[in-house]
């Protein structure tokens, strides 16, 4: 055994697959990430020259934190077997903190560094709340039942994390699909390709090679991005936080949502790895966040850190602790340096895209196979909240781009072609908690534990009432009407567990 302690390998073959995965999954992040920002006017210097160094730095960060916590796992358990948390910018909030603090700010004031400044003071206050987080996030851990959390997780991994590539793939099917059969074939149907190369390098190999013969990729694109790489180093500033506060006040109540949702988000993505044979302790995963949340925003970066979901997938893709430390220092370099939009004109994303397919399959799967089969309809009754949130998110976005909105078009207005949008915002907005709650109930009702159900339904009473969950804004009795309808399930849930109570008791 103590041979065995000098040889726990923080790089092995099969961390290659992962590796293109995970890195491509925040390298999409971060091209979308520099769109959002110039799309509301934020400047090319400062987000090239400043905001995505410091996002570089920060995801750099995690992922050393999370390469260390792997490394003691593996030397604890001694084996070489243990994946790595896979971590980086949080996606919901790159369009919430974009579209809701830095651009109705850079609109306002007319001044892009106010807007950048505001969007880092809210950075830091949801990092804070983070790791205040830490302190329940255990406790909350072993109370949920597992069907809540591997279901909430299971509807952002089909809504968030297949559907956009799944588009995205099939848009160049002669590229995506063909990568995708090649990912289906390897790490499905276990088929070896020659040279014993990794199934992901294999499909990437061949969808570049299929982009450059069909003219797809473009020499004189390549050479022009090529020209206008620039170099960009973070700098570390607290004055640049206090400036934005006064702008970002008004918005600040708006982070508790936020870093709630980031702290069950972790939640669940430890229950995920814990499932797949890693156990790592919430209370660590979940500092970790807050505290390379805050490092981002001293630095320049106003999107929080989180623990990716995917780490089943990548468990079962191969990927081992190399992966994600060499993730993170790839991101620092492509950031550093300005190497981003470079690298996709060499490599055609949808070569890469079906990675992440085959890491939402598996997280889907995973709900349903690490549950008693009792609580299926559990699981489901957690991906309702995701798939509202995702359509929500979806029209609101081709409104945008249309140059409008659902509240100009009016919501009745859209609910006369047959979509109930009003519906959707209320399903969807808090999504994560919402798949939590509902699904928590109805596994608590399943094993007829309905004073814990009635419980779960109080919670929903605080949070909607507060405007946590159900509703785009936060304050005071903003949630009235959803805070009824859950305190009346939760009296409902009282009585029949009296009822059942004095039953039981009569017997």
């Amino acid at each position: 055994m103590k041979a065995f302690n000098n040889k726990i390998k923080l790089w092995q073959r099969s961390d290659i697959d992962g590796f293109f995965g995970l890195f491509t999954n925040n390298l999409t992040n971060l091209l979308v990430m520099a769109g959002l920002l110039v799309g509301v006017g934020i400047p090319a210097d400062i987000t090239f020259g400043s905001i995505l160094p410091a996002v570089g730095l920060s995801i750099f960060a995690s992922s050393m934190i999370y390469s260390w916590m792997a490394y003691g796992l593996a030397k604890k358990e001694q084996r070489n077997t243990v994946t790595a948390l896979p971590s980086g910018t949080s996606v919901p909030h790159m369009f919430l903190i974009v579209y809701l603090i830095m651009g109705p700010v850079f609109r306002e004031t007319g001044d892009p560094y106010i807007a950048w400044f505001a969007g880092l003071a809210w950075g830091i206050i949801e990092g804070m709340i983070e790791l205040l987080g830490s302190i329940i996030g255990p406790k909350i851990r072993n109370i949920l039942p597992r069907a809540a959390m591997l279901g909430s997780l299971a509807g952002a991994s089909i809504t968030f994390i297949v559907m956009t590539p799944a588009m995205q793939t099939f848009d160049l099917s002669y590229i995506g699909f063909v990568s995708l059969a090649i990912i289906l074939l390897g790490w499905f149907g276990k088929v070896t390709f020659p040279f014993r190369l990794p199934v992901g390098l294999v499909a990437i190999i061949i969808g570049t090679t299929i982009g450059w013969i069909t003219g797809y990729m473009d020499f004189s694109t390549m050479i022009s991005s090529a020209s206008d790489i620039q170099i960009g180093i973070p700098t570390f500033s607290i004055e640049r936080i206090v400036n934005g506060f006064s702008e970002a006040a008004p918005f600040i109540v708006a982070a508790i949502p936020l870093g709630i949702y980031n702290m069950f988000e972790t939640i669940d993505n430890i229950e995920s790895a814990e499932v797949a044979g890693d156990y790592y302790n919430t209370r660590a995963a979940m500092i970790a966040d807050g505290s390379t949340s805050i490092l981002a925003s001293l630095f320049g970066s106003p999107f929080p850190t989180a623990v990716f979901i995917g780490h089943a997938g990548w468990k079962e893709a191969g990927a081992r602790i190399g992966y994600t430390w060499l993730t993170g220092t790839t991101i620092l370099f492509i950031t550093w340096f300005g190497l981003i939009s470079f690298l996709l004109t060499i490599i055609p994303l949808e070569a890469i895209l079906p990675i992440l397919i085959y890491v939402g399959l598996v997280i889907g799967a995973q709900a349903f196979q690490q549950v008693e089969s009792k609580y299926a309809p559990a699981v489901i009754l957690a991906l309702i909240p995701w798939l509202a949130d995702w359509g929500k998110n979806i029209i609101s976005n081709a409104l945008t781009a249309a140059g409008t909105d659902a509240a100009t078009v009016g919501y009745g207005t859209i609910a006369e072609a047959g979509l109930e949008f009003s519906g959707l915002v209320t399903l969807g907005s808090g999504a994560i908690v919402i798949g939590m709650i509902w699904s928590s109930i109805l596994a608590f009702i399943i094993d007829q534990k309905f004073n814990f159900a009635a419980i779960v339904a109080l919670v929903g009473v605080i949070l909607s009432f507060f405007g946590v969950i159900h509703y785009e804004t936060v304050g005071f009795g903003v949630g009235s009407e959803m805070a009824i309808s859950y305190a009346v399930v939760s009296l409902i849930l009282l009585s029949m567990y009296f009822k059942y109570k004095k039953t039981v008791m009569e017997e």
